[in-house]
């Protein structure tokens, strides 16, 4: 990151005070700990956290909103002096669950449980990601992250067999083969092109009308960041790119990735676009200004939280 005594100004990135990995493994602490009415318990459903009016809505042990949870419970480790654990209870069912609001991209929709305190709700994350505090989101985040991987790899990639949790939601262990199998961390390069004053933004399919961000993609294996930041620009838009420098990260747990920034100097601006993007433009200072405070009549900007915010915002500035 180029200003490292900066504020962080996305959402995800801030540190808790311990991960205690020490104690994944020892049960009774861990018994110990989750007995504790000062422990706090972030239940999730389907990936979406418990959240209040000042930020997430924790739970103790005796809560019977979590006697929905799956056991065991992933812990999180200690923050203020307080152990924090998350639970999923996804199979709890909400009375008419609008499934199609679910599987769309941007899910608005809340799930209220018959015995959450007044004013609590599950919700996409993404859509509070800047209304919970920094620490908060970012535990969250993790829990979002591993609930997740666990949910997608419930099998042995070695034999087959089912696998088990362990290790306090950091693990899983082959019931047959006895294989370890970790969390999954996708890497994600996203860049800015720029070339003189304009600066090269692109659009999904299926992404909210008007909206446009960074241009992005996964970091293959055998790759460094700069060779993928140039074979992504060039597979997405035809464009060839020249210094490029790293800005800052941020681990993005939709579904499980880590996003590093990056900004980039394109050799020209004819674009090819390929069946990735529905779009893609250049834009002067100026028009991203306008899209930045909502007044461009065709580009809405990236979401507040991103990375992909932040860095657009840098280069407004004229930091980058």
């Amino acid at each position: 990151m180029e200003d490292t005594g900066e504020i962080m100004r996305f959402a995800f990135g801030h540190e808790w005070q311990s991960r205690k990995a020490l104690y994944r493994s020892d049960e009774a602490a861990l018994a110990l700990a989750l007995g504790d009415p000062q422990t706090r318990i972030l239940p999730l459903w389907r990936g979406k956290p418990h959240l209040g009016a000042l930020g997430l809505c924790w739970s103790t042990l005796a809560d019977p909103l979590l006697a929905h949870a799956k056991q065991p419970f992933l812990y999180l480790g200690t923050h203020e002096g307080r152990n924090i654990f998350a639970a999923d209870i996804s199979s709890w069912e909400p009375d008419a669950l609008d499934r199609a609001a679910l599987a769309m991209f941007t899910d608005t929709s809340v799930q209220i449980h018959p015995n959450a305190p007044k004013g609590a709700y599950f919700g996409e994350l993404r859509l509070a990601m800047m209304q919970v505090p920094g620490v908060e989101a970012a535990l969250a985040a993790t829990a979002r992250a591993l609930f997740n991987w666990h949910r997608t790899h419930r099998f042995c990639a070695a034999c087959g067999a089912e696998t088990q949790t362990a290790a306090a939601g950091w693990e899983r262990v082959c019931t047959t083969c006895a294989a370890k199998h970790f969390p999954r961390t996708d890497p994600v390069v996203i860049m800015l092109v720029t070339y003189g004053n304009k600066l090269l933004l692109g659009r999904s399919h299926g992404w909210p009308e008007r909206m446009y961000s960074a241009l992005a993609g996964f970091i293959e294996p055998g790759e460094t960041l700069e060779a993928a930041v140039s074979r992504e620009v060039w597979e997405e838009t035809g464009i060839r790119v020249q210094d490029i420098r790293y800005m800052a990260s941020q681990p993005w747990p939709f579904p499980n990735s880590l996003m590093f920034g990056c900004i980039a100097q394109a050799q020209g601006t004819a674009l090819t676009l390929d069946d990735e993007l529905e779009d893609a433009r250049w834009l002067s200072r100026e028009e991203v200004l306008l899209a930045w405070t909502g007044n461009h009549d065709h580009v809405l900007p990236a979401r507040n939280g991103s990375i992909a915010h932040y860095m657009i915002g840098r280069w407004l500035a004229g930091h980058v």
